[in-house]
Protein backbone atom coordinates (compact mmCIF):
# COMPACT_ATOMS: atom_id res chain seq x y z
CA UNK A 1 0.00 0.00 0.00
CA UNK A 2 1.33 3.46 -0.34
CA UNK A 3 0.02 6.54 1.77
CA UNK A 4 0.01 9.63 0.20
CA UNK A 5 0.18 12.30 2.62
CA UNK A 6 -1.04 15.81 0.88
CA UNK A 7 -1.26 19.70 2.14
CA UNK A 8 -0.04 23.01 2.01
CA UNK A 9 3.15 23.66 3.56
CA UNK A 10 3.43 23.22 7.24
CA UNK A 11 0.20 21.21 7.29
CA UNK A 12 1.90 18.37 9.06
CA UNK A 13 2.80 16.05 6.20
CA UNK A 14 6.94 15.60 6.99
CA UNK A 15 5.77 14.88 10.66
CA UNK A 16 2.91 13.17 9.89
CA UNK A 17 5.20 10.58 8.00
CA UNK A 18 7.43 10.10 10.71
CA UNK A 19 4.82 9.54 13.24
CA UNK A 20 3.50 6.57 10.95
CA UNK A 21 6.81 5.09 9.75
CA UNK A 22 7.15 4.72 13.44
CA UNK A 23 3.79 3.11 14.08
CA UNK A 24 3.44 1.09 10.86
CA UNK A 25 5.76 -1.82 11.03
CA UNK A 26 8.10 -2.73 7.90
CA UNK A 27 7.00 0.75 6.50
CA UNK A 28 8.93 3.23 4.18
CA UNK A 29 8.91 7.03 3.90
CA UNK A 30 9.62 7.67 -0.03
CA UNK A 31 9.68 11.85 -0.58
CA UNK A 32 9.83 12.89 -3.70
CA UNK A 33 11.06 16.07 -3.58
CA UNK A 34 14.58 14.82 -3.38
CA UNK A 35 14.04 13.81 -7.29
CA UNK A 36 12.98 17.65 -7.64
CA UNK A 37 15.89 18.73 -6.32
CA UNK A 38 18.03 16.73 -7.99
CA UNK A 39 16.14 17.77 -11.42
CA UNK A 40 17.45 21.39 -10.02
CA UNK A 41 20.58 20.89 -9.59
CA UNK A 42 21.76 19.27 -12.91
CA UNK A 43 19.90 20.92 -15.70
CA UNK A 44 21.08 23.67 -17.23
CA UNK A 45 19.61 27.45 -15.26
CA UNK A 46 17.94 28.38 -18.45
CA UNK A 47 15.96 25.32 -18.33
CA UNK A 48 14.66 25.69 -14.63
CA UNK A 49 11.47 26.33 -13.65
CA UNK A 50 9.61 27.84 -10.30
CA UNK A 51 8.14 24.65 -9.20
CA UNK A 52 10.46 21.07 -10.32
CA UNK A 53 6.70 19.27 -10.32
CA UNK A 54 6.80 21.42 -13.77
CA UNK A 55 9.25 19.37 -15.20
CA UNK A 56 7.41 16.23 -16.81
CA UNK A 57 10.81 14.32 -15.84
CA UNK A 58 9.73 14.91 -12.03
CA UNK A 59 6.67 13.59 -12.44
CA UNK A 60 7.84 10.34 -14.02
CA UNK A 61 10.23 10.07 -11.66
CA UNK A 62 8.12 10.05 -8.93
CA UNK A 63 5.90 7.66 -11.05
CA UNK A 64 8.55 5.11 -11.54
CA UNK A 65 9.88 5.25 -8.23
CA UNK A 66 7.15 4.58 -6.56
CA UNK A 67 5.84 1.45 -8.91
CA UNK A 68 9.84 -0.13 -8.74
CA UNK A 69 9.25 0.25 -5.05
CA UNK A 70 5.92 -1.07 -4.90
CA UNK A 71 6.87 -3.99 -6.84
CA UNK A 72 9.88 -4.73 -4.79
CA UNK A 73 9.09 -3.43 -1.05
CA UNK A 74 6.64 -6.17 0.65
CA UNK A 75 5.97 -3.23 3.08
CA UNK A 76 3.91 0.24 3.31
CA UNK A 77 5.20 3.57 1.51
CA UNK A 78 4.59 6.60 3.11
CA UNK A 79 4.58 9.77 0.82
CA UNK A 80 4.74 13.04 2.45
CA UNK A 81 4.47 15.46 -0.75
CA UNK A 82 2.48 18.49 -1.47
CA UNK A 83 0.76 17.75 -4.80
CA UNK A 84 -1.94 20.50 -5.75
CA UNK A 85 -2.56 20.00 -9.64
CA UNK A 86 -5.12 17.65 -10.72
CA UNK A 87 -3.86 16.87 -14.07
CA UNK A 88 -0.11 16.05 -11.86
CA UNK A 89 -1.97 14.28 -9.23
CA UNK A 90 -3.65 11.88 -12.09
CA UNK A 91 -0.35 11.28 -13.71
CA UNK A 92 1.08 9.99 -10.56
CA UNK A 93 -1.56 8.82 -8.22
CA UNK A 94 -4.20 8.10 -10.70
CA UNK A 95 -1.38 5.99 -13.13
CA UNK A 96 -0.53 3.70 -10.01
CA UNK A 97 -4.10 3.36 -9.15
CA UNK A 98 -5.02 2.39 -13.15
CA UNK A 99 -2.34 -0.79 -12.17
CA UNK A 100 -4.28 -1.95 -9.24
CA UNK A 101 -1.95 -0.31 -7.03
CA UNK A 102 -3.22 0.33 -3.94
CA UNK A 103 -2.68 4.44 -2.73
CA UNK A 104 -4.64 5.76 -0.05
CA UNK A 105 -4.64 9.72 -0.51
CA UNK A 106 -5.20 12.07 2.46
CA UNK A 107 -5.37 15.81 2.76
CA UNK A 108 -3.98 17.24 5.09
CA UNK A 109 -5.57 20.50 6.04
CA UNK A 110 -5.50 23.54 8.66
CA UNK A 111 -6.53 27.19 8.44
CA UNK A 112 -4.18 30.08 7.03
CA UNK A 113 -3.27 31.83 10.26
CA UNK A 114 -2.57 28.46 11.52
CA UNK A 115 -0.24 27.41 8.63
CA UNK A 116 0.82 30.53 8.41
CA UNK A 117 2.09 30.32 12.36
CA UNK A 118 3.83 27.24 11.48
CA UNK A 119 5.49 28.85 9.06
CA UNK A 120 7.13 31.67 10.87
CA UNK A 121 7.73 28.98 14.50
CA UNK A 122 10.08 27.42 11.45
CA UNK A 123 11.93 30.24 11.22
CA UNK A 124 10.10 31.40 7.27
CA UNK A 125 8.50 34.59 7.31
CA UNK A 126 5.22 35.51 4.95
CA UNK A 127 7.33 36.29 2.05
CA UNK A 128 8.80 32.96 2.20
CA UNK A 129 8.62 30.74 -0.85
CA UNK A 130 5.73 28.47 1.26
CA UNK A 131 4.15 30.94 2.15
CA UNK A 132 3.57 32.48 -1.01
CA UNK A 133 2.38 29.14 -1.96
CA UNK A 134 -0.12 29.07 0.23
CA UNK A 135 -3.29 30.58 -1.52
CA UNK A 136 -2.45 28.53 -4.69
CA UNK A 137 -2.07 25.33 -2.52
CA UNK A 138 -5.18 25.79 -0.69
CA UNK A 139 -7.39 26.68 -3.83
CA UNK A 140 -5.68 23.62 -5.94
CA UNK A 141 -6.49 21.18 -2.97
CA UNK A 142 -10.43 22.18 -2.99
CA UNK A 143 -10.48 20.09 -6.33
CA UNK A 144 -12.27 16.60 -5.40
CA UNK A 145 -9.70 14.83 -6.54
CA UNK A 146 -7.64 15.72 -3.38
CA UNK A 147 -10.83 14.84 -1.28
CA UNK A 148 -10.42 12.93 2.03
CA UNK A 149 -9.45 15.75 4.19
CA UNK A 150 -7.94 15.28 7.82
CA UNK A 151 -8.27 18.43 9.68
CA UNK A 152 -4.88 19.27 11.59
CA UNK A 153 -6.09 22.58 13.53
CA UNK A 154 -5.56 22.30 16.85
CA UNK A 155 -4.44 18.73 17.05
CA UNK A 156 -0.84 16.82 17.87
CA UNK A 157 1.04 15.30 15.36
CA UNK A 158 0.36 11.82 17.44
CA UNK A 159 -3.55 12.53 16.90
CA UNK A 160 -3.57 13.21 12.82
CA UNK A 161 -2.10 9.71 12.65
CA UNK A 162 -4.14 8.12 14.74
CA UNK A 163 -6.92 9.44 12.42
CA UNK A 164 -5.19 8.65 9.72
CA UNK A 165 -4.90 4.91 11.04
CA UNK A 166 -8.50 4.61 11.94
CA UNK A 167 -9.22 5.66 8.28
CA UNK A 168 -7.02 3.27 6.84
CA UNK A 169 -8.34 0.40 8.82
CA UNK A 170 -12.26 1.83 7.91
CA UNK A 171 -11.36 1.86 4.00
CA UNK A 172 -12.43 5.07 3.95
Amino acid sequence: MIIWLNGTFCSGKTQTADELHRRIPHSYVFDPENAGYYIRDNIPAEMSKNDFQSHPLWRELAYSMLRYIDSEYDGTIIVPMTLVDPDYFMEIVGRLRSEGREVRHFTLSASPETLLSRLESRGEGRDSWAAVQMDRCLTGLKNKVFECYVDTEQKSIPEVAGIIISLLKTGE
